[in-house]
């Protein structure tokens, strides 16, 4: 496996795996899928802000991606990030996460960002002990904030500081 900054050429498989998501589980509170003109634009959008994002290829293969956004617009929260993660539908539970997220946390840890911010749509077992192994502490739980698939879905949010930021 081989993690590497995201390019332009990926784009398509990356809307593939976000779209699958998109179409059968509450890990995203889209509706509707993407293109990968639209996910292309997403892209671009979050290099252009100095975000990193990073993809697992696996023999020519995108497996998984990971990203850092901004938490909220406000410019007082600019030295926080939200972090997000995919695995492509049947690599899950390879350690492809863990990986992603040790290369995108080391990048993260270079800059400027105090507070690390990942928001989990509940029930996600996998995904909170992810972000769990590498520190992160629950630190808010929203009931019933996002519908999808006719029922209700709550959110936490688990977070990490960056004890070493400025």
């Amino acid at each position: 496996m081989n993690i590497r900054s995201v390019s332009s050429i990926d784009t398509t498989q990356i809307a593939e795996i976000y779209n699958y998501y998109i179409k059968t589980s509450h890990a995203t509170f889209e509706l509707e899928t993407i293109s990968s003109d639209e996910m292309e634009n997403r892209i671009k959008e979050t290099l252009e802000r100095n975000y990193p994002f990073f993809v697992c290829e696996e023999n020519g293969e995108i497996v998984g991606y990971a990203y850092g956004r901004a938490f909220r617009p406000r410019r007082a929260y600019q030295h926080s990030i939200e972090v997000s993660v995919y695995i492509r539908n049947g690599f899950e539970g390879k350690g492809i996460g863990t990986i992603l997220y040790q290369k995108l946390f080391a990048e993260i840890l270079q800059k400027d960002f105090h507070a690390i911010i990942a928001g989990i749509s509940l029930p996600n077992e996998a995904s909170i002990k992810l972000h769990e192994k590498f520190g992160f502490e629950k630190v808010a739980h929203f009931r019933e904030v996002g519908f999808k698939f006719g029922h209700w879905v709550d959110v936490g949010y688990w977070e990490l500081i960056n004890e070493k930021s400025s």
